[in-house]
């Protein structure tokens, strides 16, 4: 009985730091990431959204810059996986 109680605890013990903890190994060695999954998720979504508006401040920076006769071409283009449209900007 004491055996499958001190089993059932270290079970219990390991599961629940395994899943606190991301255990990676790579060519810089073992790395412990202490995040739980959450705040991981939280902090790609925040890492997302500051790459988009840097994109988003490129874009404009390149608009302003674009002469004013410049248009928009969209080609669509059939592939065996569905439809590619394609927009480039094309200045005369």
């Amino acid at each position: 009985m004491k055996r499958i109680l001190t089993t059932l605890i270290a079970t219990t013990l390991l599961a629940g730091s395994a899943y606190a903890q991301s255990i990676q190994i790579g060519p810089g060695g073992v790395e412990v990431d202490p995040r739980s999954p959450r705040d991981r998720a939280i902090e790609r979504d925040i890492r997302r959204e500051e790459r988009a508006r840097e994109r988003e401040r490129y874009e404009r920076r390149q608009d302003y810059r674009a002469e004013r006769d410049c248009r928009t071409v969209t080609t669509r283009e059939e592939t065996p996986r569905g439809i590619v449209r394609r927009e480039t900007r094309v200045c005369d």
